[in-house]
């Protein structure tokens, strides 16, 4: 959760232009890669608290909607770097312009601070949850929130080729852990699907299905990263189809049965209560780390790519501290409202690129349409400015097209930036040449 729009992958010296197709794969193989990106303990505690605020059948309803909706702007944007063989920076870039694009990777790097914050939350639960269990660790959680945050930038320097290949096997353990807690606490508690009375996080329909869409958006966003190396567009729609449709009514299903059956959301809570001990909180700890160090090392090829004279590490550093504020400032308190904020800022950039290779730039070759990019293009920069400020004004004052943020402010961006494109037609003539 949180660790899309990298712009670095296998092959990543083709960074700034086209991928060979020599280099591509099947789109099962990518398909993998993304289903793991939805099993995370982010993912749990979003799907937790849907469940606990409409019940059980409407929480795998909400699943279901959400992983179509993922499936198909996943389907899309994958059909576009198949199309082209760019990165999602490229894109983005192309679409925005040069200035245009680095207001956007900043806004993408500081989303990934404060998944970092929400990440190094639950570490430092996990590790009060070590010292509830009778391990004489000293500290509380701002201790814990402080030397995690301390000793996940340290590793993400020196480190982060490791912390990569031991998230292939953090994510496959922890979807069994999370598995065995809910067989566990489904035998002990019986089966509940009926909604708590009060909810922590009341939500309606709309809400929950912006909020669990919203937390996946990005990894949709900065799909091009991963699916320009699938070989056709055919593959790549199957590769999406085995993705979202199959990881996320799976982990909403595993959140629900023991949340509902115990009205307890904390996972390392849910995981004591099971019976489980040291090891599988080391477990867990080991998937917070894998997942914070791709947070931090995203978050500073976002920045890295905006500021090139700017040493990575500083990045990272920088993103350590800013995203450890988050964590004591209590991101994690304010989770829902965070996944419908992203809800709203990341899909319209999607929307526009998407917009533009179907449009603006569909007979143009890949390479020459990055040769010569303006400084900005203010058509889909002010598009995607635009929408966010109408649809976060109308989410606040209650206003809506569809009951759900995100699908109104893609939406938005949509009609809005087709309008630019056929009403302004210099948008086409100047940038597609």
């Amino acid at each position: 959760m949180g660790s899309g729009m990298s712009h670095d992958a296998p092959g990543g010296e083709y960074a700034n232009g086209p991928l060979p197709e020599h280099l591509t794969v099947p789109g099962w193989r990518i398909a993998l890669i993304i289903a793991s990106f939805a099993i995370a303990l982010p993912s749990f505690l979003s799907s937790a608290q849907i469940a606990l605020a409409i019940g059980f059948w409407p929480a795998v309803l909400v699943a279901l909607l959400a992983s179509a909706i993922l499936c198909a702007g996943a389907c899309l944007t994958a059909w576009v770097s198949v199309r082209t063989r760019l990165t999602t920076y490229l894109l983005i870039q192309r679409s925005f312009g040069q200035w245009g694009a680095a207001l956007v990777n900043i806004v993408v790097a500081i989303v990934h601070y404060c998944w970092f914050g929400v990440n190094v939350s639950f570490f430092a639960g996990a590790m009060a949850a070590l010292v509830g269990q009778g391990y004489a660790i000293p500290g509380d959680f701002t201790d814990f929130v402080i030397a995690g945050s301390v000793l996940m930038t340290v590793s993400t320097i020196f480190g982060f080729r490791a912390l990569d290949r031991l998230a292939l096997i953090a994510v496959p353990l922890l979807a069994v852990i999370l598995g065995a807690v809910a067989w566990i606490m489904v035998r002990q508690n019986g089966i509940v699907l009926a909604p708590a009375a009060v909810p922590p996080e009341p939500m309606s329909f709309g809400i929950a299905l912006s909020a669990l869409v919203g937390g996946n958006m990005l990894i949709v966003a900065a799909m091009p990263d991963l699916s320009r190396y699938i070989r056709t567009a055919r593959s790549a729609a199957v590769g999406m189809i085995l993705s979202f449709p199959v990881a996320t009514p799976l982990l909403m299903i595993a959140s629900a049965l023991p949340v509902l059956a115990t009205g307890e959301v904390d996972i390392m809570k849910l995981v004591v209560m099971s019976g489980f001990g040291l090891p599988v909180l080391l477990i867990l700890i080991l998937s917070i780390w894998t997942i914070n160090a791709a947070n931090l090392y995203s978050a500073s090829l976002s920045m890295g790519a905006t500021f090139p004279r700017v040493r990575a590490w500083i990045f990272v550093c920088a993103g350590g501290a800013v995203g450890g504020g988050f964590a004591l400032w209590g991101i994690i308190d304010r989770f829902v409202p965070f996944l419908i904020f992203l809800a709203i800022i990341i899909p319209p950039i999607a929307a526009i690129y998407v917009i533009d290779a179907f449009i603006a730039f569909r007979r143009a070759d890949p390479a020459e349409s990055i040769a010569r990019l303006p400084a900005i293009r203010w058509p889909a920069t002010l598009v995607w400015l635009g929408s966010i400020a109408v649809a976060l004004a109308a989410e606040r004052m209650g206003l809506t097209l569809t009951t759900v943020p995100m699908i109104d402010a893609t939406i938005l961006a949509t009609l809005s930036y087709l309008a630019v494109i056929r009403f302004v037609p210099t948008v086409i003539d100047s940038d597609s040449q």
